[in-house]
């Protein structure tokens, strides 16, 4: 009657096992978009009560545990791997492709950066108001 080894009975099932059966139920009967959509409505309902932190803190907890028990190597190579699947996917122009638009998009971040100066510089000139700290702001060149 009693399993000697586990001390179960005959025919009973722990716990895992009972959620496992239950789960694939749920599965057949509902579908895999069940537990996408119900996932994402967890996430959102977890977003709102504990914020972007709460996601920092976490991932970076989870970060540090793969460090400590893989090593920082680990990081290197399944990235590596993950770098050779793109490459096979998409090929060697999808590299060209994203540094020319990330080339593209520094220039134009430096390009705002020095309007935003210049800006900053006149205004403040015009308003003969001293910067923090008391320094003088030199007068923006002519162009």
């Amino acid at each position: 009657m009693a399993d000697e080894s586990t001390g179960k009975k005959k025919g009973s099932m722990s716990v895992s096992e009972a959620g496992r059966k239950g789960g694939q139920t749920v599965r057949d009967k509902y579908g895999h978009s069940f537990y996408e959509e119900i996932g994402r409505k967890g996430g959102e309902t977890v977003k709102a009560e504990r914020g972007r932190a709460f996601y920092e803190q976490i991932g970076k907890k989870g970060g540090d545990t793969v460090k400590a028990e893989r090593g920082a190597g680990f990081y290197e190579q399944i990235g590596k791997k993950g770098g050779e699947a793109v490459k096979a996917e998409r090929g060697t122009p999808f590299y060209e492709e994203i540094g020319k638009k990330g080339g593209h998009r520094v220039r134009t971040l430096i390009e705002e950066g020095k309007k935003a100066a210049i800006e900053t510089a006149r205004s403040s000139s015009e308003d003969k108001t001293p910067a923090p700290g008391g320094e003088v702001v030199p007068e923006p060149a002519q162009e």
